[in-house]
């Protein structure tokens, strides 16, 4: 089975509005502000050309902020004494048509009786090792039978911090001595989760950026090697993104997709970005799925993504 969160839904947690609305409250203070202070000037032709500025500062991008903007200016002439709620009701009905598009990617699943094999990457210091913890521990809850690969092992800081998640949640982890080959561990794990008949391997990878080819070949080796293991592996490449980042995040989405083709994004630290935004610019880009946010600090603030619930809250003067 893929376990994709667009493909099932988990039993034990339910995306909340207010889950949402909190891990949005630093974006919505930021494009509250400036949409209140717009709102109380008499609407007109520039209203729009200003629109757009406060929707390319909260990170939506300048090609989205200006279509937003625009659509809406064509709405506001045919209804020019519409009310300003139901100008930002437009706002979030756009946002919702950008999100409900079919993705461009798709996860694939393992054949029947085969772990399911998802590599987690991104860059260095994205929250990439704690986020891969937070998502074991939700698929932990839900039943999964998960092991863990600790294949970043050009950092051991991040050897180490896995394999303290590891213990605190009681789940098998493989790792190798700092400097060791990721391929090697990626395919040790993968043949552990597939001898011991579970269901769930998440494998943790080098976030280096600063060699680009390195960190291709690295990758691509990763994936061969497991390819070879399981059937269609990895069945899901999800990249974690810093929110706090902005625009960098598009940069870091451009580069690995084209490295390794992604099938969903991870927001962490969205609790911690004014630039929440970043999520529409994403989807309407390159269609793939934001899948999971991070709005807390604690294990059990990863949850699914809402995109209705994020649509309101993030227009919600």
């Amino acid at each position: 089975m893929c376990y994709t969160p667009f493909l099932q839904v988990f039993g034990f947690l339910k995306s909340s509005y207010q889950k949402i609305k909190g891990g949005l409250t630093k974006t919505r203070q930021f494009l509250g502000a400036r949409l209140r202070s717009l709102f109380k000037e008499p609407w007109s032709e520039e209203s729009f050309d200003k629109l757009q500025q406060i929707l390319y500062e909260a990170d939506l991008g300048s090609e989205l902020s200006l279509s937003m903007a625009e659509e809406l200016r064509h709405f506001w002439r045919k209804n020019p004494d519409i009310a300003k709620e139901e100008l930002l009701a437009f706002l979030q009905n756009q946002s919702m048509a950008i999100l409900e598009k079919p993705p461009k990617v798709a996860a694939k699943s393992p054949p029947p009786g085969e772990p399911t094999v998802i590599l987690i990457v991104g860059v260095n210091g994205s929250g990439k090792t704690t986020t891969l913890a937070k998502l074991a521990h939700l698929y932990q809850a839900d039943g999964k039978k998960v092991l863990l690969a600790a294949g970043d092992t050009f950092r051991a800081a991040a050897i180490d911090q896995l394999s303290s998640w590891a213990e605190r949640l009681h789940l098998p982890l493989v790792k190798s001595q700092p400097g060791g080959d990721p391929a090697a561990v990626a395919f040790d794990a993968v043949t552990s989760a597939k001898a011991r008949n579970l269901d769930l391997t998440l494998i943790d990878t080098a976030g280096r950026l600063q060699n680009k080819t390195d960190l291709m070949r690295e990758l691509e080796k990763v994936r061969k090697v497991v390819g070879k293991v399981v059937q269609g592996a990895p069945h899901e490449t999800l990249l974690v993104l810093d929110v706090t980042t902005g625009q960098n995040a598009l940069d870091q989405v451009e580069i690995f997709h084209s490295f390794t083709p992604l099938t969903g994004i991870i927001l962490a630290k969205l609790d911690g970005s004014a630039k929440g935004g970043i999520a529409l610019a994403i989807y309407q880009k390159w269609g793939i799925p934001i899948q999971w946010v991070g709005v807390g600090e604690t294990i059990e603030d990863l949850m699914p993504f809402d995109p209705k619930a994020y649509a309101q809250a993030l227009f919600e003067a």
